[in-house]
């Protein structure tokens, strides 16, 4: 193999195997992953680093998000967003517009627990696999809808991503400084808390079923979810009325809340109360201001963040971050240095947390992996597979999920019913 370039990964150590003989906490559970993108892959993800087995479904071409850069010759056609999504799943690829395509999902799913897609409304109930179909199969099915604006109802068609609901959800219009537009968050979030929300569905459905339940749908989306993503914010205006403004990188609830420069970097911080306002102030050497009549609440602080934010600044701007560190912390005040996405990751809290690693990889030889943060104390997050090649595990889920044996897979091979992909022995 030829020698790849050096990348941050290298300064991260080699992942540590669990030393327990958990297979987590979703063991035995075993799901049927239609998703593509990110909201679904992210959701089954989850649910694969907590024990679940993770078939995931692909036409040949494979998932859109494998060609998303950067990808380069090492991966094999696996782009960092595809690693980042996909880790702890089986590959199979099939044609889901052929007769024998749809017989092999319907043998897996009489044995499945759970059911994910996040195709356009009305694309899986054009194939032939929407709930009512698929609970014909295995009537204690769960099974998991993800979509932009749910399943039901006069939007229900409209294709949505994550910055579009960030958009019309109001969460853009919280974002940014007042004599601007919102801004969008970069990060997709709306996508990964959608992910996050459906998978605490699919585990809420599956302990009713194990209750004595059944299998039932789920329908999630990136709108409504984007809606609960407005926090209290939300309240405040359905409450009273109020509409929250930009404020850039301060607050419109507390005071002195804002983004503030050292002699050599620049740090936040967060008043959330009384008495971290005031030793924020004590730190300074100001326990005039701490002890201020005018500022004991929090009406009053708003009303004169600028003066505080003035004397704060003036303060901070003559040390170093890590002079201001050790005060703050000695304090107890809630305050952090604003980092760079390298800076997060080499700090020292990221490596004390042992949440990112290096795993093997089919190809590139190691990949980064960026655990769950999550920790069981006797059933432990799964160790961590590298996401699939396209189609890596199609022979051996159908040979020993199905028990098809050499005739009917070069059958099936041979029918159309896994596309225009070939499978080798070695698959």
């Amino acid at each position: 193999m030829t020698a790849q370039p050096d990348r941050p990964i290298s300064a991260f150590p080699e992942y540590t195997k669990n030393d327990t003989d958990s297979d987590g906490p979703l063991a035995g559970v075993k799901i049927v992953d239609f998703s593509h993108f990110v909201a679904g892959p992210f959701c089954t993800m989850v649910l694969g680093d907590m024990g679940a087995e993770i078939i995931k479904i692909e036409a040949a071409k494979g998932d859109d998000i494998r060609a998303f850069p950067p990808n380069d010759p090492f991966l094999d056609g696996q782009g960092s967003p595809f690693l980042w999504a996909n880790r702890n799943k089986k590959s199979i690829v099939l044609n889901l517009k052929s007769k024998e395509g749809i017989a092999v999902v319907h043998d897996l799913v009489k044995s499945a627990d759970v059911v994910v897609e996040n195709f356009s409304t009305g694309v899986m109930e054009r194939l032939g696999l929407s709930y009512d179909d698929l609970k014909k199969v295995n009537d204690k099915l769960i099974y998991c809808s993800i979509s932009a604006y749910g399943r039901t109802g006069p939007f229900a068609d409209r294709m949505g991503f994550d910055t579009v609901v960030q958009a019309e959800s109001g969460f853009m219009s919280f974002n940014g400084f007042p004599d601007r537009d919102g801004i969008r968050v970069q990060p997709v979030v709306m996508d990964t808390s959608t992910a996050l929300m459906a998978s605490n569905a699919i585990i809420a459905a599956l302990f009713k079923r194990e209750r004595g339940g059944s299998g039932q749908r789920i329908d999630v989306s990136l709108y409504e979810t984007s809606l609960n993503m407005l926090g209290y914010g939300a309240m405040q205006y359905l409450m009273n009325g109020i509409e929250p403004s930009r404020v850039g990188n301060s607050s419109n609830d507390t005071a002195p809340t804002a983004l503030f420069h050292t002699s050599d970097s620049a740090f936040f911080v967060s008043s959330s109360n009384t008495v971290i306002f005031q030793r924020i102030f004590q730190v300074i050497g100001r326990p005039d201001v701490a002890e201020d009549p005018g500022l004991q609440d929090r009406k009053g602080r708003l009303e004169r963040r600028d003066e505080m934010f003035d004397i704060l600044q003036e303060a901070f701007g003559k040390e170093t971050w890590s002079y201001w560190e050790v005060k703050l912390r000695e304090a107890s005040v809630p305050a952090g240095e604003m980092r760079t996405l390298p800076e997060a990751f080499h700090s020292d809290v990221t490596r004390e947390s042992g949440i990112v690693s290096r795993i093997p990889h089919p190809t590139a030889g190691a990949i980064p992996n960026i655990a769950l943060p999550i920790r069981f104390s006797e059933t432990p997050i799964v160790d961590p597979v590298a996401a699939p090649l396209i189609g890596q595990h199609t022979r051996e889920i159908l040979q020993e999920n199905l028990g098809y044996d050499a005739e009917q897979i070069a059958a099936l091979q041979a029918s159309g019913g896994l596309g225009t992909f070939k499978i080798s022995k070695n698959d």
